[in-house]
């Protein structure tokens, strides 16, 4: 016989065989472990880097930051608007937002999602709704008064706007759809509340005013203006005049009718408010060296209107310019309660303005403090 077997039924061979079989499903097994392991931790990074990048409250606070480029995470997390610099990082580099940040000084919340935060910083500073200024353009204000405030708020370059104003044909397309003035848009910025962010264009804004002053006066309007029987430039210089010259509701339809019955007339409106525009400054008296200044605007040397609005005025004044009061004065005083006397001819004028003198005198005196100033 002979004592030659295949090479699997040597003595040991079957047991090294098993020992392998085993090493490789132990190696597998701890493959599968590794893999649940790094899978599990994979999942527990993404939770907490989730949870890293919610708000940090939902108590919304405004909150000024100074961000500068390369150490955006670590200035919000100062600051107390992120919960951790690091998530933040590691979350805007994997995106590619990081390269696209502005520095600057942001106004944040810490109720703002990851994604706000992110839409802010590639915006740049002044875009947080938090920054957003509450601008009130009040009835009867000019032109100059309007840059001044917007310059005094933050809104834009109070000089920059001013030159626009004054000058309209300097190049802008402008989108308002009424009639453009020759000149100045002097009365043409409608007196209201504006949201503006901080450095806003002075084009955008002046843009805004005028697209105002036609969705709340043109549009609105458009019949009675067209039966009015005078440019919208006429109407608006006339309603400018009202909101300087009025002083209660009650009196601005009828200060109209003064103000037709006198053009109608071809005499002079001589309007103290008229004068007071064209020396450039206000105050509380007219003097009569002050009605001999040469300009177009001067009601008391030039008869007619003057060449274009003095303020910007209010809806009540625009109403009343287009629905003037049919009446036959010619004249009226302001007396110290705001109200106006309103009379026929030149002689009731004059006492008039007596009364009106003889009442401020009265409350002058009723106003003195005890033992005289």
């Amino acid at each position: 016989m002979s004592d030659l077997g295949d090479e699997g039924t040597k003595p040991g061979s079957g047991a090294n065989r098993l020992r392998q079989l085993e090493a490789r499903a132990s190696a597998r097994r701890r493959a599968a472990i590794v893999a649940i392991l790094l899978g599990f931790g994979a999942c527990l990074a993404a939770v907490v880097g989730w949870a890293l990048l919610q708000p940090r409250t939902h108590r919304h606070r405004a909150i000024k930051v100074n961000v500068t480029a390369g150490s955006e995470a670590q200035a919000l997390e100062s600051a107390g608007i992120i919960r951790s610099a690091l998530a933040f990082d590691l979350y805007t580099r994997w995106h590619g937002d990081k390269s696209k940040f502005r520095p600057g000084r942001y106004t944040l919340s810490p109720t703002m999602s990851t994604a706000q935060i992110i839409r802010q910083l590639r915006l740049g500073p002044g875009h947080s709704p938090d920054d957003i200024i509450h601008l009130v353009v009040p009835e009867g204000f000019t032109l100059r008064q309007i840059a001044a405030r917007l310059e005094k708020e933050g809104v834009t370059d109070g000089t920059a706007f001013l030159q626009l104003a004054l000058n309209p044909s300097l190049g802008l397309k402008w989108t308002y759809d009424f009639p453009k003035p020759d000149g100045p848009l002097e009365g043409y910025l409608y007196p209201d509340t504006y949201d503006f962010f901080p450095n806003t264009p002075p084009e955008k804004v002046l843009d805004a005013m005028l697209l105002n002053f036609s969705r709340r006066f043109i549009r609105p309007y458009q019949h009675q203006i067209g039966a009015r029987g005078m440019s919208v430039h006429s109407i608006v210089t006339i309603a400018s005049l009202i909101e300087r010259e009025a002083r209660t509701n009650e009196d601005r339809a009828r200060i109209a009718g003064v103000l037709e019955n006198r053009l109608k007339k071809g005499m002079k409106l001589e309007i103290d408010a008229t004068v007071l525009y064209a020396l450039g400054h206000h105050k509380q008296r007219v003097y009569f060296k002050d009605l001999l200044v040469d300009s177009p605007y001067n009601t008391y040397r030039h008869t007619g209107l003057p060449p274009g609005p003095i303020a910007s005025p209010g809806a009540l004044s625009l109403q009343a310019a287009l629905s003037p009061e049919k009446n036959d004065f010619f004249y009226y005083v302001a007396r110290p309660n705001g109200s106006h006397y309103f009379t026929h001819t030149a002689k009731e004028h004059e006492a008039a303005i007596r009364q009106a003198r003889s009442e401020r005198a009265a409350v002058s005196r009723a106003e003195e403090p005890p033992g005289g100033k």
